[in-house]
């Protein structure tokens, strides 16, 4: 049963009676989905839009407490923490780090760990992910027999960003980190912060710029951040790359430009390939067979 600890993973408690109410008002994942074997994906924006955090939601059955937990990157949790503070005011809420006692497990091929262990379900993001759970972190060395690497190589190859890994917080829209893809904005429920500018995205129907995944050739990888250029211009920037495979946010027109031109595409000054990942449904750049072009009459 492949598990790992992802010591990159912090957890937030908010709690209270009018906890679901408060979180739901500025989320972008809809409260109403999210149960104690039901997890969601979700993300607090800033009234632009943009992405300040990302997290997966869970939620405690009421004989333990209630409330919810949000699982989110250890280094931005205090961060996250102090946002929710500044939107409290005076609802009847508590927020609580809980990152000392509990532990964020990730799991595939094998169920999840029984309710008693912990808070556990299916990744919201995408099934071949496999399984989350919260645990007590005293509890974590048992459960566990393979690293976080071994995780992170497996996200990495299926095309699944991460903010602060990904993508840059307070840079990106939830459309070009792929969360209208991967079930991190509910589309259908209520207002929440920044939600005018998503909608406008998703009405509009298209992004311009995407995290798209990509394959390179032998050698080092890019590190996270470096510029993808196509020629001398820059068109994006690399994020986290592992076992040859690694994920890069493109102007998906530029780099198709490119690619027409025949102008080969770097990242951090390595050359790489987008592959496709048929759960995305966004069509990749590549490089188009003239004879199909004439054949269409452009």
């Amino acid at each position: 049963m492949p598990a790992a600890h992802l010591e990159d993973r912090g957890v937030i408690k908010v709690s209270g009676e009018a906890a679901k109410g408060f979180l739901d008002g500025l989320v972008t994942c809809d409260l109403d989905r999210v149960a104690p074997d039901a997890a969601r994906h979700g993300a607090l924006l800033s009234p632009q839009g943009k992405i300040l955090f990302d997290f997966i939601v869970f939620a405690a059955p009421d004989d333990i407490g209630g409330g919810y937990f949000l699982d989110c990157p250890a280094a931005f949790r205090a961060d996250l923490a102090k946002r929710l503070g500044f939107y409290r005011l005076r609802a009847k809420v508590a927020i609580e780090d809980r990152t000392e006692e509990l532990a964020v497990l990730a799991g595939w091929d094998a169920p999840a760990p029984p309710a008693e262990v912990g808070l556990a379900s299916a990744d919201p993001r995408l099934p071949a992910l496999g399984w989350r759970a919260l645990v007590a972190r005293v509890d974590v060395a048992g459960l566990v027999d393979a690293d976080e690497g071994a995780y992170h190589a497996r996200r990495i190859a299926l095309g699944v960003p991460e903010g602060g890994k990904d993508y840059v917080y307070g840079s990106a829209f939830p459309h070009e980190a792929l969360m209208d893809k991967l079930g991190g904005v509910d589309f259908d429920k209520g207002c929440y912060v920044g939600q005018e500018v998503v909608s406008r995205m998703q009405h509009r129907g298209t992004a311009r710029t995407r995290i798209l995944p990509v394959t390179y050739g032998e050698g080092p990888l890019p590190e996270t951040g470096a510029d993808v250029t196509a020629g001398e211009r820059v068109i994006g920037a690399a994020g986290s790359a592992a076992n040859g495979r690694g994920l890069v946010m493109v102007r998906i027109d530029r780099a198709q430009d490119a690619l027409d031109e025949g102008v080969n595409l770097r990242a951090g000054g390595r050359d790489f390939a987008f592959v496709s990942a048929e759960w995305l449904g966004v069509a990749a750049p590549s490089v188009q067979n003239p004879v199909d072009k004439d054949a269409d009459g452009r």
